[in-house]
């Protein structure tokens, strides 16, 4: 096929079990690169994961969204990495969007899972990552009154949430339960062309979650759309 880089040739991307050779311009763009930076310093994932084509993932919905009537909310946070370069790119008090982060902001939730995943090990110990940060989470985006973070699990809080139309929705939560009742509850509210983004989809560890949201959306005659960077899209009808 014409247009094929020799395998020969460095990469132009390789990191977060993701390897292309394809034009990957954004990587060179100043802007993206002031919220990547910004969105790895929040640490909410290991330095060593290159996750730059993820964040790039999150900005494209997030900036769709700007475009669209309705609010920002992301269920599972940690220490708010992707939510920092959306706020870096979309100037949500100028939109006069909210953006809703929620999470316990200290790891799982135990007792919300389900047997399979206890028996494949899924504990908080499992995901050691996530250690207490609500108050350094709450100090980050202080200066960004737009954005609201609830604390607690989901689907405890999700009442706590109720905006009337929703742009934009990330779901990060990494167990099967927390997820599909997030997609349940803020299904109706999305509008349309609005996009709710699988952060775990593709990941094999996490093929319980993938299995549940296909058959949510098979239940709703939508798709999920796979990406090579692992996340999981859905765009409302």
């Amino acid at each position: 096929m014409r247009g094929r880089v020799p395998l020969t040739t460095p990469p132009r991307f390789a990191g977060d079990s993701l390897v292309s050779w394809h034009n990957a311009e954004f990587l060179d763009d100043p802007d993206f690169d002031v919220a990547a930076r910004l969105a790895a310093a929040r640490g909410s994932w290991d330095p060593k994961y290159d996750v730059r084509w993820r964040i790039h993932v999150v900005l494209w919905a997030a900036e769709r969204a700007a475009t669209m009537p309705g609010d920002f909310v992301e269920c599972g946070v940690n220490r708010g990495g992707f939510a920092r370069a959306i706020v870096e790119r979309v100037d949500l008090g100028a939109l006069h969007k909210r953006f809703f982060l929620m999470d316990t902001f200290q790891g799982i939730v135990e007792e919300y899972l389900t047997p399979d995943e206890r028996e494949r090990g899924f504990s908080r110990e499992l995901f050691g990552g996530f250690t207490e940060c609500y108050d350094e989470v709450a100090e980050a985006f202080r200066p960004f009154p737009n954005v609201e973070l609830v604390r607690g699990p989901i689907p405890d809080t999700l009442p706590l949430v109720s905006p009337e139309h929703v742009a934009f929705l990330s779901i990060d939560m990494n167990v099967v339960m927390p997820e599909i009742a997030a997609a349940e509850y803020f299904w109706p509210r999305l509008v349309s062309g609005a996009v709710m983004l699988l952060d775990d989809y593709g990941h094999d560890n996490h093929v319980a979650q993938k299995h549940a949201f296909d058959a949510f959306a098979r239940e709703r005659g939508v798709q999920v759309l796979m990406l090579p960077t692992g996340q999981g899209i859905v765009i409302k009808p």
